[in-house]
């Protein structure tokens, strides 16, 4: 084969490789979600009474009869270590992406590094946009 050719092959299996990494962690992504909304399901039923006082928690292939208040802290814990772990994968993902797009040639998508905003910056933004929605419904009450 020559250096050519080679160049070819070398090139197509890193962006086969950096796209099967998209693809995996895209994956994991919507396991762990689906996992995520079961949890919230779980969580909705034992909060709404839909059970007795005690719960059967299914812990991979075994089911545990477990009080309703250490099933729900159980739950919320798994709750929180998931969406730890989406967030991770959400910033692996964007990383993965960007490799890709490099390694085709393309250009890294500036908008893709959004952040959300924090608790505060939401408080921040609630208080304003309240201050406006009352201003403008006092204005229409007066009309």
């Amino acid at each position: 084969m020559d250096s050519k050719s080679h160049g070819v092959v070398e090139f197509m299996r890193e962006v086969e490789e950096a796209a099967e990494d998209v693809l995996t962690t895209k994956q994991q992504i919507v396991d762990l979600d689906i996992k995520r909304n079961r949890n919230r399901e779980a969580l909705c039923a034992l909060k709404n009474g839909m059970c007795s006082e005690k719960v059967k928690v299914c812990f991979g292939h075994i089911f545990v009869k477990l009080p309703k208040s250490k099933a729900r802290k159980m739950i919320q814990r798994d709750q929180q270590q998931l969406d730890s772990k989406l967030n991770e994968l959400h910033k692996r993902l964007k990383s993965n992406v960007n490799h890709l797009n490099e390694t085709q040639g393309k250009p890294e998508l500036s908008s893709y590094n959004l952040l959300p905003l924090s608790t505060n910056e939401m408080n921040a933004m609630k208080s304003v946009l309240k201050g406006r929605y009352q201003i403008s419904s006092i204005a229409h009450n007066n009309i």
